[in-house]
């Protein structure tokens, strides 16, 4: 290894990870330095360019913290997550499409009896959401747990907040015994990821936008079945055909019905895959 040059460096960092005992372990290192190289190869990669991308990725974990994740931004605007969940989501006919997870769910987030009210104080104009969670075949899923999380009308998350003593417009619930439920909330709107740090300055050096349309996430998870990860975008939303994480799926863009006393009604039925386990 002492005469490596730009020929034979790639196979010599190859050949590093010959006692590699774990086999994926081992394959994912292994093309991840080939086509990491091919990249730097191909674009000519100056030292230059190679320093400003190392302070790139500096200043995304230096703005990381346990309210923002900084790389789940980056994996997002590439297009990465997405092309992550649709390999590893491949749903039949009928079932509800998963898309990114984003980087504002927050773990442990407070129960709710069906029909409370989870906004609990967060602004925006009130919105009732019902639906029944089903099985490929029809049959109901009761008791499913449904974590559901959103924006308010300034297009912020409750982590995004200062201050805030009570988690707001997010909440678990749980499917009554035919797979329905129901709780308030306030309108989706659409909103800008964060872009005050360095994937916004990305974002701005490559003439893209950080809007995302109106959507509401859905985690639903029920015994016997995969667990659904998604959301249900705002049809007339701004930003449908050029979300800034490229999550929007048709499946998933349902009408927010405006109500006589200026509430909204949304209705959205999830139909969930058995588990590789159960089916066998």
């Amino acid at each position: 290894m002492r005469n490596l040059n730009q020929d034979n460096i790639t196979q010599a960092v190859i050949a590093s990870f010959a006692g590699t005992t774990d086999p994926r372990l081992k394959e994912i290192m292994t093309k991840l330095v080939q086509h990491l190289h091919a990249f730097a190869r191909e674009v000519r990669l100056t030292e230059e360019e190679w320093f400003k991308g190392i302070e790139f990725l500096t200043g995304c974990g230096r703005i990381t913290d346990d309210k923002r994740q900084e790389f789940i931004l980056l994996s997002d605007v590439l297009g990465l997550s997405m092309l992550t969940v649709a390999m590893n989501n491949d749903r039949p006919a009928g079932c509800t499409e998963a898309t990114v997870f984003g980087p504002f769910h927050v773990a442990g987030a407070p129960r709710y009896e069906l029909g409370a009210d989870i906004a609990n104080g967060a602004k925006g104009t009130p919105c009732l959401v019902r639906g029944t969670v089903r099985g490929i075949d029809g049959e109901p899923v009761p008791g499913a747990e449904l974590d559901v999380w959103q924006s308010d009308e300034d297009g912020l998350y409750d982590v995004q907040h200062e201050g805030l003593a009570e988690a707001q417009a997010r909440g678990v619930l749980t499917a009554d015994g035919e797979g329905r439920f129901h709780f308030r909330s306030i309108v989706a709107v659409p909103y800008a990821i964060p872009h005050d740090g360095p994937v916004g300055a990305m974002l701005d050096a490559t003439g893209r936008h950080p809007w995302r349309p109106a959507h509401l996430h859905f985690m639903v998870t029920a015994p016997g079945y995969e667990t659904l990860i998604t959301h249900v975008f705002r049809n007339e939303s701004d930003y449908l055909d050029s979300d800034a994480v490229f999550g929007v799926r048709q499946s998933l863009v349902c009408d927010w019905v405006r109500q006589p006393d200026g509430s909204y009604l949304l209705d959205y039925d999830f139909v969930l895959k058995p588990s590789s386990a159960s089916a066998a």
